[in-house]
């Protein structure tokens, strides 16, 4: 024994409720093209992390390829007093031509390259990133019924990932992009037009816009101090010249090529305009876009899925701690329900959430079940939608001219002739 006979013990008793360990949401992972890149730096087919602002890895990275441009699109979105993001790389080869830079892409399982080294950033980084981006790759078909091969293999490796991608369409006309929209069907995949006009040297080249949506989601979680419910739509893009192509829009007409994008799921990057008050903003350039590309529109919106995805990290992190060190009894099953309770509570406190409910339902709770170490419980939660549209009633209002007859007869009364 190791108790003394005579003498004091102590011991610390953690069966309560636990504050929760959220997950960092706003970590980037890139994957792409940089062919001067320093290969011990950047090994092909490998996860790096590099942090936004870091100039001797940028540098290293090179200035050709998919790569650095997007970082520097990405930097350009951050907030106020913002240094840089957290951005997974992973330089894959470039091919001969884009199918064969694809394959690239692609990759093995068995290899874990391409877009499956992404799934090597969490042993290999201690970093898990869950905002991607494959930069000018995933918008090419062979034809009008076939899908992107990067956004066929996109939702597999998400669904691991707990991550979601921003994917890019034809930068083409309007008809060309819903054709590509109709092969996603993935809550995971954000469907975007928002190829861009950079300047490249001396030259003005057409660009991916992916880095500077991912840049908009980095910094809009860093407003929200990490909660990751709020949406990147009616924001300012920054570090580009323009649009690759005018989009028309207004927000009261919805036969405008903008709004028929919109209503097909695919966000899309607007010019201001001043004096035009159906514009989205007088000035500057703007990323409107709410939606996922899932079938099912109680999923639609990405702020939604993204706030889940958050809880539900959360809560993965933090109860783990209870597997195997406390024995299924009425003290160990109150301190589980406490735990996802406090957590929910301090979400709804701050309006990321308008309303929860934590509960443990006897009837899916056998006797057996629970001899075999197991119990049910279940949270309920409900994410804001983003308000996406207002509508006004404008009326007339009778009742203001019999207030003018009223006041005209009191005033007109005592005046004698």
């Amino acid at each position: 024994m190791t108790e003394p006979t005579f003498g004091i013990t102590i011991t610390r008793d953690d069966n309560e409720a636990r504050p929760v360990v959220v997950s960092d949401m706003s970590v980037v992972g890139l994957v792409g093209t940089a062919p001067a890149a320093d290969a011990a730096a950047f090994p092909l087919d490998t996860p790096v992390l590099v942090y936004s602002s870091d100039i001797t890895m940028l540098t290293k990275l090179g200035a050709t390829g998919t790569l650095r441009d997007q970082i520097a699109l990405i930097n350009a979105q951050l907030a106020d007093f913002q240094v840089a993001a957290k951005v997974v790389v992973v330089r894959v080869a470039p091919g001969v031509d884009a199918p064969a830079t694809i394959a690239n892409i692609l990759g093995v399982e068995a290899d874990g390259s391409g877009l499956f080294a992404l799934l090597q950033a969490g042993p290999i980084l201690g970093v898990i990133p869950r905002l991607i981006g494959v930069p000018g790759y995933t918008h090419q078909v062979s034809g009008d019924d076939l899908a992107n091969p990067v956004c066929a293999a996109l939702p597999g490796i998400l669904s691991k990932l707990i991550a979601h991608a921003v994917v890019e369409g034809p930068g083409t006309n309007a008809t060309a992009i819903k054709n590509w929209r109709e092969t996603l069907a993935s809550g995971r995949l954000i469907p975007v037009d928002a190829w861009t006009k950079v300047q490249h040297g001396v030259d003005v080249v057409s660009a991916p816009g992916v880095g500077a949506i991912l840049g908009v989601a980095v910094r809009r979680d860093y407003e929200k101090r990490g909660v990751p419910g709020h949406s990147w739509a009616n924001q300012p893009i920054n570090g580009i010249l323009g649009p690759n192509r005018y989009v028309n829009f207004s927000l009261t007409d919805g036969a405008t090529e903008g709004q028929d994008l919109l209503s097909n799921n695919i966000g899309v990057l607007l010019r201001g305009e001043l004096g035009v008050e159906t514009a989205i903003s007088a000035s500057g350039f703007v990323f409107v876009g709410t939606d996922n590309a899932d079938t099912d529109p109680l999923w639609q919106f990405y702020n939604v899925t993204r706030m889940r995805d958050y809880i539900h990290l959360g809560l993965l992190r933090t109860l783990r701690f209870y597997l195997g060190k406390f024995n299924i009894t009425r003290q160990t099953i109150q301190a589980v329900l406490n735990t996802m309770h406090g957590f929910l509570r301090d979400l709804k406190a701050d309006d990321h959430i308008l309303g929860f409910k934590v509960g443990f339902e006897p009837d899916k709770n056998s006797p057996e079940n629970l001899r075999l170490g197991r119990f049910r419980c279940y949270f309920e939660a409900e994410e804001p939608p983003v308000l996406r549209r207002i509508d006004i009633d404008s009326r007339r209002y009778a009742h203001a001219l019999e207030v003018l007859v009223d006041d005209l007869a009191s005033q007109t009364s005592d005046l004698v002739g």
